[in-house]
């Protein structure tokens, strides 16, 4: 990929100075239509090797665009919040809003080429990462980004050169190091590591642009004349790309399914029920407080029919709880903030760090349920969904943070009855509004959804727990006892010195 890279490419002064003028006034043009109409955000990632630009490349889009709507993200190692969240925590809290470029130095691509230049990580470890930050970046743009990614690609002996030059003038010579001459001595590995994932990533969506960093007049202008061409054209086309999707498909032949099959005639007397939750509400507060949960977070997504129960489930939960090691997110429509970013990112900023919980109130299941149902998406949106919920809880899940989801089913006739009480109670008539009786005239829809849903992202590391709710008591000791069972489960899987660690088993059904 790096031919076209090494073949000496330069600009005069005298053209470069020609060139600069119109780009400038080009570029500050389109960036504020991109302000203005506010539609698509754009991520600008600025990668390469030491000493090729990077950083000078920056400053002069800086000088030439209006910093008012510029980010830089600069990443290095993890600190050690971020190392106790999944990896891409990091670079969600960091993606710009609509309407605003994020510059990216350092990125997603960094650590995985770092770790296998390092021996850290295997060459299928490597395309395992690939594959994982293409249906990131897939997200990104079916979300309406635009996506450029620059490599800034030097020789060798370019590498060597620049680092002299750099080392030998008084204002540059600071950012030359140890390390950058001990990195020098991995070129060749770099070049083939990068080569490697460069190639793996290099996708229709978000291509690679290899640019080379000998000459830094031409290194500006390429830069400059792309990220003009690409805004220019990504403005003038839909604000979202429309990625093929299979379409949903669904027979229940005999008219059966994982809601018409749950009991909910199920119940726990008074007296059985005091016990049950004194008996798991003190299991849960011992295991939160096992010296193993501080390696571990949990995260507990609660989504049902309206009147389920779970505000009363969420609240037992938290009463065996140290308040200073939980959060509850109750989840509404998006704010003007959220609508600006993707649909995942208002939930990525509340997975918790070690040691803690959180507890959601409604989820990013709503794209497939709510969305879906009242139209408030394309098909196109909550048909993608499915997978990009589960690369969610699948990287929560390799960071170590145990998912738990119930869902809480009730009858119609049940619902109704609690409807109807909820408007003669004072302290409870807020919970019960307009559009709550609006929604019992699409229940066949919801459940409809409420199946595709479970069908589609009951995972082996985030299964989904159904839970017969039309008895409170069942309902929250079934969901105290799951959640033990499986807090339980994984906290004995972990490996502890000289034993080998067994696979935790889910709960949940």
């Amino acid at each position: 990929m790096f031919e076209s890279a090494e073949l000496g490419h330069k600009i005069g002064k005298a053209a470069y100075r020609a060139a600069v003028s119109d780009l400038r006034a080009a570029l500050l043009g389109v960036q504020v239509d991109l302000y203005e109409n506010r539609k698509i955000p754009v991520v600008v990632l600025i990668s390469g090797q030491d000493g090729a630009g990077k950083g000078e490349t920056i400053n002069v889009l800086y000088e030439w665009m209006d910093p008012r709507f510029l980010s830089t993200l600069a990443f290095s190692k993890p600190t050690d919040e971020e190392r106790e969240r999944p990896a891409m925590w990091r670079y969600w809290r960091a993606l710009p809003p609509k309407g605003r470029i994020g510059m990216f130095a350092g990125s997603w691509y960094s650590d995985p080429i770092r770790e296998r230049i390092q021996g850290e990580i295997s060459l299928k470890e490597l395309d395992a990462r690939a594959d994982q930050i293409n249906r990131f970046e897939a997200m990104l743009v079916n979300e309406g980004a635009l996506v450029l990614k620059f490599w800034f690609h030097l020789t060798k002996e370019g590498q060597k050169n620049r680092l002299k030059a750099l080392a030998s003038a008084p204002r540059t010579a600071w950012r030359v190091t140890r390390w950058n001459w001990d990195r020098l001595k991995t070129y060749d590995k770099l070049q083939d590591v990068a080569g490697h994932f460069l190639r793996m990533t290099n996708t229709p969506w978000a291509p690679w642009v290899v640019v080379e960093g000998t000459d830094d007049r031409y290194r500006s202008l390429t830069v400059g004349q792309i990220l003009l061409d690409t805004l220019t054209k990504k403005l003038a086309g839909p604000a979202q790309q429309a990625s093929p999707v299979a379409p949903m498909v669904r027979v229940d032949t005999d008219g059966r399914n994982v809601l018409s099959e749950l009991d909910l005639t199920l119940a726990l007397a008074d007296k059985s029920y005091a016990i049950a939750l004194a008996k798991w509400q003190g299991r849960l507060s011992a295991l939160v407080r096992d010296a193993r949960f501080k390696g571990r977070a949990l995260v507990c997504a609660f989504e049902g029919a309206d009147a389920a129960g779970k505000g009363g489930a969420i609240r037992r939960i938290g009463a065996a709880l140290d308040a200073r090691q939980y959060q509850v997110t109750p989840v509404a429509a998006p704010t003007d903030e959220e609508r600006a970013q993707p649909h995942l990112w208002r939930f990525w900023r509340h997975v918790p760090r070690q040691g803690h919980v959180a507890i959601f109130d409604r989820t990013w299941y709503g794209r497939v349920l709510v969305e879906r149902v009242e139209g408030f998406c394309s098909e196109n949106d909550w048909l993608r969904a499915y997978s990009e919920i589960n690369d969610f809880e699948h990287e929560m899940n390799d960071a170590g943070v145990i998912v738990l989801k119930f869902w809480l089913q009730i009858s119609q006739a049940e619902q109704l009855r609690r409807f109807q009480a909820r408007e003669k109670i004072e302290f409870k008539r807020f919970k019960i509004t307009q559009e709550d009786w609006r929604n019992r005239e699409k229940w066949d829809a919801y459940q409809q959804a409420i199946c595709d849903m479970v069908e589609r992202t009951s995972t082996g590391h985030a299964p989904w727990t159904l839970v017969e709710a039309n008895d409170k008591n069942y309902a929250r000791v079934k969901i105290l006892r799951t959640l033990c069972q499986r807090l339980e489960a994984e906290l004995d899987a972990m490996p502890t010195a000289g034993k080998t660690p067994k696979r935790a088993k889910s709960a949940g059904k």
